[in-house]
């Protein structure tokens, strides 16, 4: 059955759809020995061979097990499946499962805290996808006392690098003359968001924590130490994110359609 090359590739657990799109375009994905780089490009991944980078893809991917971890990731490990400096990776943390599986959205290398990674692609985008709206929630400690219109501004959201940032909750926890200490929640995980947002009204992070990711809450994992996700878990996850909404059909004039009453009939 042909499907989409993103979704095939999402679905081995190689890389969230999003991720997979990236490695299409950038023409080192391959199906029969061919080169393929467009987004709509289909194969059946049944009988097609299919290569990210040079590796193919297993045609028993689906009855593979599906693995959930949950992670506290240290400071100064990298959130990624390899790095051209060498640095420490989660992945390297995860003993046994660390061929199988990928880390879920980002953390960056200067933070801690929770972080999934999982084989599935389809938890993987259910994670990560801002319209899912599985809320992530960390403690954020910054530089001076921003002002409560400055912590509005970022609330409502704030241009980062050409696209504003998604509504965000900010709760301050604590204050001292030189320092003020935040909970923040967010729905979407681009690159050192919560950075930069900080950085943006002036007042640079100095330390940063994910303490939830959705349900899940800073538990009693020590910083490096995992667990597996256990099947309820995993089906609380995809039950209680939120669907996409659909837009309501309008008519030519922009306005919403609405129904004419019936026309009454002439007795």
């Amino acid at each position: 059955m042909l499907e989409r090359l993103q979704k095939i590739i999402s679905a081995a657990g190689i890389a969230s759809r999003r991720k997979a799109e990236e490695l299409i375009l950038s023409g080192v994905v391959t199906v029969n020995g061919k080169a393929v780089t467009e987004l709509g490009s289909k194969a059946d991944p049944e009988s097609d061979h299919i290569k990210v980078n040079g590796k193919l893809i297993n045609p028993g991917f689906r009855q593979r097990e599906k693995v959930y971890l949950l992670l506290n990731k240290p400071l100064g490990i990298l959130t990624s499946k390899s790095d051209p400096k060498n640095r420490p990776l989660v992945i390297d943390l995860v003993g046994a499962y660390r061929s199988k599986v990928h880390p879920v959205g980002r953390l960056d290398f200067n933070s801690e805290g929770l972080l999934l990674l999982t084989n599935d692609g389809e938890f993987t985008n259910l994670i990560t996808h801002a319209s899912k709206q599985i809320p992530k929630i960390y403690e954020v400690k910054v530089k001076g006392q921003p002002d409560e219109s400055l912590i509005r501004m970022l609330e409502r959201g704030v241009p980062l690098e050409g696209k504003k940032t998604a509504p965000a909750r900010i709760r301050q926890t604590e204050q001292s003359p030189t320092n003020s200490w935040y909970e923040v929640t967010l729905f979407e995980g681009r690159n050192q968001q919560i950075r930069k947002m900080f950085d943006h009204i002036g007042h640079s992070v100095i330390k940063l924590r994910r303490i939830a990711i959705g349900f899940l809450r800073n538990e009693r994992l020590k910083p490096g130490e995992f667990r597996k996700l256990d099947e309820s878990e995993v089906k609380k996850f995809f039950s209680s994110a939120k669907p996409v909404k659909q837009q309501k059909k309008k008519n030519n004039t922009g306005q919403k359609s609405e129904k004419k009453p019936a026309a009454k009939s002439s007795k």
